[in-house]
């Protein structure tokens, strides 16, 4: 088998520039690999993705239990891995992906009182790697953003236009508490943690991509 590494966080934390930036990087080093996002919006795979965070089911996160939803994106993992990149992963390939199961457990155990999150994690994790059969992660890269800084970087990809955000972005208390779930994922699990913001002046700001890049670079020698 090939190797699995995961880039995840909360929205706004930079997964999809830091995992092209690796990727780009990796490459120059002569590295065979593919790149990987979720979910795959362009695949039909991911429509009762896009129906949830649409608010097809509800104008709230909470309107879809934390297992329901799970298996929208557990379904759209299980598409993209038959069809995609399962075969180069079998063949010894490096697939870098950008969120995986790990989100799940991110953004579904926010769903749960935290006394649950444990057999919550325990059943995410047969349901999708033993039961549906796609591959666990060799790694995990959990890019830790303040959730100060996380919401701006936000409002600012939108232009401040809050109707462009799906259900999950509108709702900060929702947010909050997934911020919650995913320090308690990353001490659980073993997540690889990159603290990616700093505070200049009395000011909480994001660090150079260059920065991040470095300190995820650094710890993939030890994976790869």
């Amino acid at each position: 088998m090939g190797k699995l590494v995961i880039f995840e966080g909360l929205d706004g934390s930079g997964k999809g520039t830091q995992t092209a930036l690796t990727a780009k990087n990796l490459e120059a080093q002569g590295l065979e690999l593919q790149q990987i996002t979720f979910p795959d919006y362009e695949s039909d795979s991911s429509a009762l993705v896009k129906m949830y965070l649409s608010g097809k089911f509800g104008s709230h996160p909470d309107d879809v239990n934390a297992y329901a939803a799970s298996t929208f994106y557990a379904v759209d993992r299980f598409a993209s891995y038959k069809t995609s990149w399962g075969d180069f992963y079998r063949a010894g390939g490096i697939v870098l992906s950008d969120r995986y199961t790990t989100s799940n457990a991110v953004h579904q155990c926010s769903k749960l009182p935290p006394m649950h999150w444990d057999g919550f994690l325990e059943w995410l994790f047969d349901f999708e790697y033993k039961k549906i059969g796609i591959p666990a992660p060799d790694a995990v890269i959990y890019l830790a953003v303040d959730p100060e800084v996380s919401q701006r970087l936000m409002a600012e990809r939108y232009g401040g236009d809050e109707s462009k955000m799906d259900i999950q972005e509108r709702d900060t208390e929702y947010l909050a508490r997934s911020r919650a779930a995913a320090e308690y994922c990353a001490r659980k699990l073993g997540w690889y943690r990159v603290e990616c913001t700093k505070t200049v002046d009395g000011v909480k700001t994001i660090r150079s991509v260059e920065e991040i890049q470095k300190d995820i670079l650094g710890y993939l020698k030890t994976v790869l």
